[in-house]
């Protein structure tokens, strides 16, 4: 509305003539008022309501829609009923403020409530004094008044939130060790944020005029402000996402252009995104902007000398979005030049990218035409190459890109073995004990860039041969390198250490000494004189994996006391659902929190940063190369410790969903409830309540029942796929969706009532919205079953192949009894209950399924659930990796080949195209018509699943048919069309698929009427009978040529052309003869005769 998307005047009118048609359901309560309270707040309402000649009418329709309810009582009222109770006040005096005509309307009820509300807030106000009042100790009335308030006086109730953070007043910054005397900087005391409970409740346009008004005290005040000041800020944001979210570099830069110059404010920025907003950006699709943001502030300053906290934090906060990217992304905004990304940034996009290509596969043509420019563009600055360990568990696309780099490690190692002796002279003057500090100056003045990368390599060596080293000059050169060359540093002093090392062994020292040694030597370097950053240095090893120390010394690492001890103090001072912890905050110190190399020359205090955190993104990569290594017992061991810390990864769903589908196949089942305890119970996640029976059952090779998977489906259909509005067809009396209660669907195993289908964002952060949350929750189940996906494929289109004999069965009569024995009625078109095995043998998958009511539980008739089911299954299917789509292509294809009236060669042609055709119609239809069948069924749940799958994903689907080939007759031709035809407008834009497609039809084609067919048929069928098929093929080739609908215009791309021309010499003569207009020869051709390159090259 606010866009002018929606109507207002249109929106009451039709609103008023829903009531006045008898749908009170709308007005039970006073939330339609609380609705248009809100509403007549946007600019372009009031004015409409001000000046508008339908003002007084539409006022008039406003006021009617107001419940005033009698019934409250005194002793018992919540905030909510108190709004409602007062919002048709507050709403009317909103309206009188612009518009005064409306004063015949108002009755002496609103005018009173108005003075109530006035007299309320004149008493809080004396009984607190200068205008400050406790919200941590408002009852229920007091925050139910507050919630009225914002909707009447929206500017006074704003300006009581900013005293309250402002009461405690101000105090100096505690002066850092390297601060200067003369520096100065006020801080906001600490007192409590706002409840959710309490900014729930406010209006919208409260909620926008705070929000702005913390954004001009926390970003362009002159005092750091207050831990609790931004966490309200930041609660604001989540609780109305879609009211008041917008780009922050935008929107802040557009009110103060140099504003992210101040100091301080880029940190605080950078530390509300990356430990507080993630998931905000991600549900409004704006991560890769954010990402792009970011990148400049990286390349600005990677360069610069000592500028390492604000480059780390930018660092960190773009591994973070670049995990949480889960559909393709360019790494800049042109395929042109080098990536502006660091290198650690650019081994982490590669993991990212193979991560979301090989778990949910590459949505668009473009993207796949984009791959290989981008793959060039992110190692065009980058020497890494990945172990074979790694590379064998990336997809194909990303894994064939990379297999041809040469590993310049040695190269690498023999650089540093020619500077080897000019670095460690250097550093012995500058790191022996005696070394003056002013040596500092000199090294970084006059030694060689080059050589800059070997320091930290130069110091190992000499604390190898056991000379102490002065670690104060060492740490002062570091903090003065830029953030670039320290990294240069880590990845240096990691080849040089683990080159070290193995020459070492190969000289008969025993490795075990030299693994302790090297994990004395780097606690030197992270712990006792804190001169590293921890997350980058075991990035670096962990990217050597194919080195037999690399991941020992790490997991020695994060084993160390040191770290343990600060990640237990992370966790135990902070809480994951930071929105709910109410508590008066405590600022960590900034050298505790950041350690001495981030927060050296630093004074601005941290919110939200450690060092801890910043592992976030670290841990699950680790994760994930201890199983490339078939390290999974460490990895076990390594969750078992960092499951308290990784609660607090704001995307540990999604990180759970995908390693699941990265290593399906390859994870132990010890280990996959270990994955999942990650999830923890305040996630709420709705797992199945037979789920957690069947993941630890004693014996891993029994498929969970049919049950199991039917009430997964009926889960999808009643929280994920959207709602039928239309009555059943054969069966009007049928309670629909829209008049169902849905506390029905509570009492289902994994069933949530309408509380959690109505969740707020922030209870629903990762992934964004429950419908999501629900959908990958089953795919997590399936994943995580410990049985083959080819006995899980098997169930699901059992029950699919037979779903309408399953729900009239279970639904105890509900529905039309005569489908299960419509086989002898209609022996041509032969119900699902007898399809597949004979027309007097019993349905084996319904007798799986015991569920009492099934039909009931959806608030659909038999009918309509039956289509439901079939498109939950699709889209469950899609949401899996390739290894379950194999299995479905297989399995689809059984199912249609064993069935008994398609295989049996006695019937006549006639009768089979009949029972094919009914076969084939459109399952709605079908199923309320009770001609659903076992193929129609399977045809059907294909198209969901295909519509469902990515573009990449799509390369795949020919499998179905040549499982069904070879074709020996027009029925089972007709069902191989109709399999791929919904698939070629899709593919109408990926030319090489299309191509293949094509080919793959016309071959099919050629099985039936070909020159040499598979089956001899003395009576062979005429040509005039697949004049649809010829028709089809025709429209197809139209199709892609136009790139869209066809239309009179629409011509074939040459490259159609000479493809149609080869395959169809393969045809009999009399089919060739319908199709002679899809060759290059312009004697036959119309389209020949006229296409340009073809009349100038007749040859």
């Amino acid at each position: 509305m606010k866009s002018g998307c929606i109507d207002f005047l249109d929106f009451v009118d039709k609103l008023a003539s829903r009531v006045t048609n008898s749908d009170q359901q709308i007005l039970r309560s006073n939330h339609v008022t609380w609705l248009l309270a809100q509403i007549i707040r946007i600019e372009i309402v009031m004015n409409t309501l001000s000046s508008d000649p339908r003002k007084v009418d539409t006022t008039r329709k406003i006021i009617s829609f107001h419940k005033e309810d009698k019934s409250l009582d005194a002793n018992n009222i919540g905030p909510q009923s108190i709004l409602l109770d007062f919002i048709s006040s507050s709403q009317t005096l909103r309206i009188w403020s612009f518009n005064t005509s409306i004063r015949e309307h108002l009755n002496s009820d609103q005018l009173q409530k108005g003075k109530q509300i006035d007299e309320w807030w004149k008493q809080m106000m004396k009984a607190s004094g200068e205008r400050m009042i406790d919200f941590t100790n408002l009852d229920e009335r007091a925050t139910g008044m507050f919630w009225v308030l914002s909707f009447t006086m929206a500017q006074p109730a704003c300006e009581a939130v900013m005293n309250w953070f402002t009461s405690a007043g101000m105090a100096d910054l505690i002066q850092g060790p390297n601060m200067q005397p003369s520096e100065r900087i006020m801080m906001m005391r600490e007192t409590y944020p706002l409840s959710m409970s309490l900014l729930s409740g406010l209006s919208i346009n409260l909620c926008l005029k705070l929000a702005y008004q913390l954004e001009e005290t926390i970003f362009l005040g002159q005092a750091v402000p207050s831990i609790a000041m931004v966490e309200t800020y930041v609660r604001l944001l989540l609780i109305a996402p879609h009211s008041l979210f917008r780009p922050h570099f935008t929107a802040l830069t557009q009110r103060s252009p140099s504003i992210l110059s101040k100091s301080g404010v880029s940190l605080l920025l950078l530390e509300i995104l990356n430990y507080r907003l993630l998931p905000l950006y991600r549900y409004h699709g704006k991560s890769k902007a954010l990402m792009y943001d970011v990148t400049k502030i990286i390349s600005m300053i990677k360069g610069k000398r000592g500028e390492h906290r604000l480059f780390r934090l930018a660092e960190n906060l773009c591994m973070n979005l670049i995990l949480s990217l889960k559909d393709f992304f360019f790494v800049k905004k042109e395929l042109k030049g080098p990536t502006e990304f660091t290198e650690t940034l650019n081994r982490i996009t590669i993991i990212s990218l193979a991560i979301t290509i090989k778990t949910r596969g590459i949505a668009e043509v473009e993207h796949m035409i984009y791959l290989q420019p981008l793959l060039e563009q992110i190692m065009a600055t980058s020497q890494h190459t990945w172990s074979e360990k790694t590379l064998r568990y990336f997809p194909p696309l990303i894994r064939d890109f990379l297999m041809g780099r040469v590993d310049k490690r040695g190269l690498a190692i023999q650089a540093w073995q020619q500077a080897e002796t000019t670095v460690i002279n250097q550093c012995n003057q500058l790191l022996s004990p005696s070394a003056e500090p002013n040596y500092v100056m000199t090294y970084l003045s006059h030694s060689f860039p080059q050589h800059r990368q070997y320091l930290c390599a130069g110091a190992w060596m000499l604390m190898n041969g056991h000379l102490e080293i002065n670690s104060a000059n060492l740490a002062r050169v570091l903090r003065e390198f830029s953030p670039e060359e320290v990294t240069a540093n880590i990845y240096t002093v990691v080849d040089v250490l683990l080159h070290h090392i193995q020459c070492e062994v190969q000289r008969g020292h025993l490795a075990q000494d030299l693994l302790s040694k090297a994990i004395t030597n780097l606690s030197f370097f992270i712990w006792t004189h804190e001169l590293l950053p921890l997350d980058i240095l075991l990035l670096a090893l962990i990217d050597r994996d194919d080195d037999p120390y690399a991941l020992r010394l790490v997991i020695s690492l994060l084993e160390k006391p040191e770290l343990q001890q600060r990640v237990k103090n992370f966790c135990n001072t902070r809480s994951p659902e930071h929105w709910l912890k109410n508590q008066h905050p405590k600022r960590a110190e900034l050298q505790k929190a950041l350690g001495s190399h981030l927060s050296w020359k630093d004074r601005y205090p941290p919110f939200f940063d450690d060092i801890a955190a910043r592992l976030l993104p670290v841990i699950p990569l680790i994760i994930y190369r201890l199983i490339e290594n078939d390290a999974t017992d460490i990895a076990d061991r390594v969750l078992a410790f960092y499951s308290s810390l990784l609660a607090f990864h704001p995307l540990r769903f999604t990180f759970v969903r995908d390693i699941l589908a990265y290593f399906y196949g390859h994870l132990p089942i010890k280990l996959i409830g270990r994955i999942l305890n990650l999830l923890g119970v305040s996630t709420k996640t709705p797992f199945s309540e037979s789920f957690a029976k069947y993941l630890v059952s004693s014996n891993s090779s029994i498929c969970p029942p049919p049950e199991y998977f039917a009430n997964l489906l009926l889960n999808l259909v009643n929280n994920v796929i959207p709602p039928l509005s239309s009555k059943s067809k054969s069966n009007p009396a049928d309670t629909t969706r829209s008049t169902f209660n849905k506390h029905h669907a509570s009492s289902q195993p994994g069933g949530v009532g309408n509380t959690d289908g109505q969740r707020a964002f922030y209870q629903n952060q990762d992934p964004g919205s429950y419908t999501q949350l629900v959908l990958e929750t089953a795919a997590i189940e399936i994943l995580s079953l410990p049985v083959p996906a080819a006995q899980i494929v098997s169930s699901l289109v059992q029950i699919i192949a037979h779903v309408q004999a399953i729900l009239i069965q279970s639904n105890s009569g509900q529905g039309m009894s005569g489908g299960l024995g419509q086989s002898s009625g209609l022996p041509t078109s032969p119900s699902g209950a007898a399809e597949s095995s004979g027309p007097n043998q019993a349905n084996s998958a319904a007798t799986g399924i015991n569920a009492t009511n099934f039909v009931s539980r959806s608030g659909y008739s038999c009918q309509q659930l039956s289509v439901l089911m079939i498109q939950a299954c699709g889209l469950l299917l899609a949401q899996l990796p390739p290894e379950f789509h194999m299995q479905l292509y297989s399995e689809a294809a059984r199912v249609i080949k064993d069935c008994w009236w398609l295989a049996d060669g006695s019937r006549p042609v006639k009768e089979l195209d009949s029972a094919v055709g009914y076969a084939l119609l459109d399952p709605t239809w079908a199923s309320q018509d009770n001609t659903s069948t076992a193929i129609g069924n399977i045809v059907a749940l294909l198209h969901s699943f295909f519509s469902n799958l990515p573009q990449e994903w799509l390369e795949s689907t020919h499998t179905v048919i040549k499982h069904l080939r070879p074709v020996n007759s027009v029925a089972m031709l007709r069902i191989a069309f109709r399999i791929l035809g919904p698939l070629l407008p899709r593919l109408a834009f990926a030319r090489p698929l299309f191509m293949k497609t094509l080919a793959l039809l016309f071959n099919v084609l050629g099985d039936v009427f070909g020159k040499n067919p598979q089956v001899s048929n003395p009576n062979p069928v005429e040509a005039s009978e697949i004049a649809d098929i010829i028709d089809f093929l025709h429209h197809a080739v139209m199709y892609e040529g136009q790139g869209g609908p066809v239309q009179s215009t629409s011509k074939p791309k040459l490259e159609i052309l000479t493809l149609c021309g080869k395959v169809i010499e393969i045809l009999r003569p009399d089919v060739q003869h319908l199709l002679s207009h899809l060759k290059i020869d312009p004697t036959s051709s119309i389209y020949a005769a006229t296409h340009p390159k073809l009349v100038q090259n007749p040859s």
